[in-house]
């Protein structure tokens, strides 16, 4: 699909979501810029949906597993691996 394909979910869970990010990938310039973003928009009240997919490509820790930043980070030799080791710490987070 092409970068700008736009993303709604049915929900606004960005912010929260945002935080989690932040703690599972700390070093991402990308997310960073996003979350500030994110905390923007959600304090002047607008919606942070809907996004692009390539904008979630850079920023979204899950949609990151494959690489060896989130590899080293959360351990796992193959992206699946590091998706479960993310979504554990998700679902404690």
């Amino acid at each position: 699909m092409p970068g700008e394909t736009k993303i709604y979910c049915a929900h606004e869970y960005t912010a929260s979501n945002a935080k989690f990010a932040l703690h599972a990938d700390p070093y991402n310039p990308a997310l960073a810029d996003y979350a500030r973003e994110v905390e923007e928009k959600r304090a002047a009240g607008k919606p942070t949906v809907p996004t692009v997919l390539s904008r979630e490509l850079a920023a979204n820790p899950f949609l990151r597993a494959d690489t060896p930043e989130m590899k080293a980070r959360w351990g796992g030799n193959e992206p699946s691996e590091t998706f479960a080791a993310l979504r554990a710490a998700k679902d404690s987070f």
